[in-house]
This record gives C-alpha cells, structure tokens and sequence, in this order.
C-alpha cells in the first residue's frame, strides 16, 4: 500500500494533486481543530493546573490561553510563506508538522501548578502555535502548485472548509477528552501529527521552483514587532483595568497600540526600500489581491468575535433556562452550533467548484450579502428563542461564509505570480488571523458597553430581593461585567461562585436555592445581554456589507498571466 501511495505522490502523476490535497486538509484541520478545542476544556484545565479562573489575576492566563496561540499565529505567518517562497513550501509545511506535533506533547505534560502551570501551557501553545502558521502558511501555496487554476476553487474550497469546519468540530472534540483529562486535549494531535509527519515528507514533493534570497531581518523584526504590539494592546483593552470595566484608559494598552502603529508604518517605509522584502507590497498592485484580503479581512472580524457571543448566548443564558447545569453547558453549546458546520461543508466545496467557472466575484460578494442577512434575522429573535429558529439562522450564517471562503482564497491566489505564492498565502492568513483577534476586542467590548448600562441595576434588585445585605449586593453588582460573562463562559454558576458557601448559608434556604438555580442568573442579564448583542450584530451587519463591496471591486475572474505561462 505504501509503495502505492509513493507512486501516485510522483509530482508528475495526475493522483498527486488529490494526495496534497487530503495531506494539507489534514494539517489545516488538525491547526484549526486544536485551537478551539481547548475552548471547552477550559475548566477542566484550569482545575487541572489548580487555578481558579475567576480570581482577579487569573484573567491575564484566560486571556493568553485564549488568543496567545492566535497572535503568534498572525504575526508569523507572513515571514513563514515567505521562507516556502525561499526554501522550500514543502519543506517548511513539513517542518510545521514537527513543531506542532512537539508543542502538543510539551502541552499535555505541562508539569507545574498555579501561575507557573499556566505560563508553561501559554507557552507550549505558542510553540503550537509556530508550527500552526508553518502549516497554514504553506498548504494554500502546496494546493496552488498541484492543482490547475480550473481546478483551484474546489481544492482550496475543501482545504478552507476543513480549517473553518475544524474549529467547531474542536468544541465537541475538547468536550469530549475533556470527560477523561485535560492532558488528552493536547495528546491527541500527537498521533495526527506523527502521521501528518510521515505521510507528508513522503507524499509531497516540491513543485514550482524556489527562489533562494536573503532574509529581510529589519522587515521580519519590525513587521513582528509592530502587529505584535498592536494586538496585544487590544486583548489588553477588555481587561478590567482600575475602577473601569475595560483596559482602554491603561497607558500601557494606549502605549501599545500607537507604538504599534508606529513600528507598521515604519515596516512599510522599510519595505519599500529592501530588495528582497520579506512583505512584498508590490503585490498590492493586483487589484483581485487587495480586494479579496480586504474582504478576508473584513469577513473575520465578522465572524470571529460574533462565534464567542453566540456561544456566551446559548451557555450563559439559554442553555440554562432549558435545565441544563452550567457543568454541562459548554458541551450542548458545541452540538447546538453543529448547523453552522454543516452550512461551511455544504456551499465552501460547491461554491469553490463553480467559482472555477465563473470566478470569484458573485459567490464571494453574494456569501458576505447573505451574512449580513443572517445576522440582521438572529437580531429578531428573543433570548429565549425557538432552537428551530436559531439553528435556521445558524446554517444560513455556515453557508454564506462557507459561499465566501473558498472562492475567495482561489481569487486570492489565481491572481499572483507562481513565484510569490507563498508569501501572498500568508499574507492572505495574516489578514485573516488578525481579523479574529480584532474582532473579539471589538465585540467584546461592544457587549461590555451595553451589559454595563443595565447589569448592575439588575443583579442588585435581584440580590436585595432575596435577603443579601446591600453592600454586598452594590460590590457585586458593580464587579466587572467580563467576570459574569466568563464564568458562564467556562461553565460556572456566577453567583454560586461570587457568594459563597457562608453567605448563602447565612440566608433563607428557599432564597439560596433560588439565586444559585439555574435559570435566576440567566434571567437577571438576558435583557441586558440582547441589548448588548443587538450592538454587537449591527457591528457585524454593517462589517459583512462592507467586505462585499470590497469584494465586487476585485473585478471579473482573474488568473495571473504569468502563472498562465508557466
């Protein structure tokens, strides 16, 4: 079987399109997956490396743990495509295959407890995280390279669709391991990653020939420098900062994010000038290119941050109104979102295959038009809504981004010479990755705004009302609105959490019994929390429509002529 698959790996056979294929939709998958999966596993980790997430100075390792592995992912992506240009695609996504494989193992025997166990895990993640964007990097120039520009949509359709299908598939995966330890939701990419290893180095082989050049150090230096800056002082931003519910008054964070600013601007002043950028802004010129990562880029901010809130949605509120344990919500929220898969696995191939045909402009303008639409109809429906109605809304959500994705990274990539193919991929991945991170500060902070207006007053009558002395009732109702939001977040009952065994002893057993129910917390912020996410969906409205005005302005179909050449 083996010498088999070797022999259809020959570059030059028609089969080795269809093993780069299945072998970089492996790797996207197992990347996408393990970003998310730990999502769900949170509590379990945190109780693993004994570290109460809703202690003050927790929320700085919850933050890391969270976008970490997304950070280091969009600032690395960029210089890693550049060096498959240089050395190799083939080589550098094989490498990627290794390190993330060994930053898993690292992970899932994270050996210390309390702070030290938490810096230890960010930092295996982040080590995940470099292999990460070695493979994401490189697999949409692998797919360029094997498959003919007729044949583009479709493949990079499937390879898009696992990488967006993996990240809600890796809630139900964390879920699940989750069940039996921690450790496993790390451990288990091992075996993936020793296959993915495996069957790569002797599957693929290079194709286009690389173009050895000279590292752009400065270019490398200040581009990682200045993203870096900027996106931490944004995650920075919805921390509880003094007496405010948010971190955008911290000097630090305003600090950041100008000096950030700063060291990009001087990145494309460097740029500019290097012979051999490691950032190539002459490819900004191709009107397809530009337009189809601003699109992407738009598209993320989208959809990034909105998945958060809908899943707070359904685990801080609706799920427990329907009589499920705050133990057991982070799990059914994973399996209520199932529909917003199956919308990406139905159009992201289909509409991949027909933009082969007629180019990337209509599917990817109409996907981000019927997104817009499928936030504007979640917009209308209450708290506590009909699951029918929402799992609707969900699977029209999963096939316009499923519409948008694939036929747009094949604009993307049709449209640069064969030479700069891995670099223009992971310029494509940099504006997608930091579309996420973007996006969950913008929405994030959108919701605190609006929860932050309402949620005090609420949770403060809902105490007083129920036997708790008033003081502590203010203190409680004035803690940040992130804490609430968290704990729901990672399967907590907040108020059994915040008061404590002793106060509620103190109180009428009836009045205990009613403030740590499961449906009184949900009860207290459901107006709030629509209040906030009606901001938060027109943000996403207003988003989407604008990602598909970009996305008309890419023009016709497109296919570079010098790759037609080649």
């Amino acid at each position: 079987m083996l010498k088999n698959i070797l022999k259809h790996a020959d570059r030059q056979s028609p089969n080795y399109k269809w093993i780069a294929l299945s072998n970089t939709t492996l790797g996207m998958l197992m990347a996408s997956l393990n970003a998310t999966s730990l999502i769900i596993a949170l509590p379990v980790i945190f109780r693993g490396i004994k570290i109460n997430p809703l202690n003050p100075g927790s929320f700085s390792y919850l933050l890391w743990i969270l976008l970490g592995y997304m950070l280091v992912t969009a600032v690395l992506v960029v210089s890693l495509g550049r060096l498959g240009d240089m050395y190799g695609r083939v080589k550098m996504y094989n490498i990627g295959f290794i390190i993330f494989s060994v930053g898993a193992l690292a992970a899932g025997l994270t050996w210390s407890h309390g702070g030290l166990g938490a810096i230890e895990l960010i930092g295996f993640r982040m080590i995940q995280a470099v292999g990460g964007a070695l493979l994401m990097a490189n697999s949409a120039a692998i797919l360029t390279d094997a498959f003919p520009h007729n044949q583009r949509g479709m493949a990079l359709g499937i390879n898009q669709i696992a990488m967006l299908a993996g990240s809600f598939f890796g809630i139900l995966v964390g879920g699940f391991l989750a069940q039996f330890s921690w450790r496993w939701v790390f451990l288990f990419n091992v075996p993936v990653g020793i296959v993915g290893i495996i069957w790569s180095y002797l599957a693929l082989k290079e194709i286009d020939v690389f173009h050895p050049a000279k590292i752009d150090w400065i270019g490398n230096i200040s581009f990682a420098a200045g993203l870096a800056s900027v996106l931490i002082g944004i995650t920075y931003g919805i921390k509880p900062y003094g007496g405010s519910d948010m971190g955008w008054s911290n000097p630090l964070v305003l600090w950041l994010i100008a000096g950030g600013i700063g060291i990009l601007i001087l990145f494309v002043l460097i740029e500019r000038r290097v012979a051999q950028p490691m950032f190539n802004l002459a490819l900004f010129k191709i009107k397809a290119f530009t337009a189809g990562n601003i699109a992407g880029l738009l598209a993320a901010m989208g959809r990034g941050g909105l998945q958060f809130m809908l899943i707070m949605w359904l685990q801080g509120i609706w799920l427990p109104l329907h009589g499920y344990a705050f133990t057991q919500t982070p799990l059914w929220a994973g399996i209520y979102m199932l529909p917003t898969t199956l919308g990406f696995l139905i159009a992201g191939p289909l509409s991949g295959y027909l933009s082969d045909k007629y180019g990337a402009r209509p599917f990817a303008t109409g996907g981000m038009l019927l997104a817009a639409l499928s936030f504007g109809l979640m917009m209308t429906l209450p708290v506590n809504f009909p699951y029918y109605l929402f799992a609707i809304i969900l699977l029209l959500n999963g096939l316009s981004f499923g519409m948008f994705s694939s036929p747009n990274t094949a604009g993307i990539m049709n449209s640069v010479p064969a030479r700069f193919r891995g670099v223009a991929s992971g310029m494509r991945s940099t504006f997608m990755n930091v579309g996420m991170p973007l996006s969950i500060g913008i929405f994030f902070t959108l919701m605190i705004i609006g929860l932050t207006a309402s949620v005090p007053g609420s949770i403060y009558h809902g105490l007083t009302l129920n036997g708790i002395q008033p003081a502590l009732a203010s203190h409680l109702s004035h803690l940040p609105a992130i804490s609430y939001l968290f704990a729901a977040f990672l399967g907590y009952n907040p108020l059994k959490t915040l008061l404590g065994g002793p106060v509620l002893k103190s109180l009428k057993p009836a009045a205990a019994a009613r403030l740590v129910s499961k449906d009184y917390f949900p009860k207290l912020i459901a107006n709030p929390f629509k209040h906030g996410l009606v901001v938060v969906l027109w943000f996403a409205i207003i988003t989407c429509i604008v990602a598909a005005a970009a996305s008309w302005l890419r023009g016709g179909k497109f296919v570079n002529q010098e790759e037609e050449a080649s």
